[in-house]
């Protein structure tokens, strides 16, 4: 089992991935609220899309812009599919704060994701229980963009819940 580390300031534009004390992977949008993101772990890039309200993430080969998987998410199921290479990974949002999730392959959890919940900064662990190979990279990067939109809708509806209120 390897673990990795990842960190994002909650209201910022970068995502951090570590093992160890070396930084092995990057997420950034344009601002907080773009649709839009450029990814990098392990040497290869990589770009995130999502439509609005976030049915549907994309991630795509930044070299080649060849689409490499498309999962769509709906926010009151805590599970959604996505195929790669061929093969079917269930992701699985185990709490309504989201700071547990995992991605499953034949019913078996290969990489669990947990989160720390601060005010300013938000991070947590990756774990992986398989080797590493293409579609882990992609998991990987697609699990922790579904994390931040999940985050960044949250905190929309708080502020529309505040305009209505007062």
């Amino acid at each position: 089992m390897e673990k990795l580390k990842w960190s994002k300031d909650v209201f910022g534009s970068k995502l951090e991935i570590r093992q160890g004390a070396e930084q092995i992977g990057k997420i950034h949008w344009e601002n907080m609220l773009s649709s839009k993101a450029q990814a990098m772990i392990n040497g290869k890039l990589f770009m995130l899309n999502r439509e609005f309200f976030l049915s549907k993430l994309e991630i795509y080969d930044a070299n080649d812009q060849s689409l490499l998987a498309t999962v769509m998410i709906n926010l009151f199921n805590p599970r959604s599919d996505v195929v790669i290479n061929g093969k079917r990974f269930e992701l699985e949002i185990k709490n309504f704060w989201q700071s547990r999730w995992s991605w499953k392959f034949n019913n078996s959890e290969i990489i669990t994701y947990t989160s720390n919940e601060f005010i300013t900064k938000d991070k947590g662990e990756i774990e992986l229980f398989t080797a590493c190979n293409e579609e882990v990279e992609i998991l990987i990067l697609l699990g922790l963009f579904v994390r931040n939109q999940f985050i960044l809708f949250m905190l929309l509806g708080i502020l529309v819940v505040l305009f209505v209120v007062f």
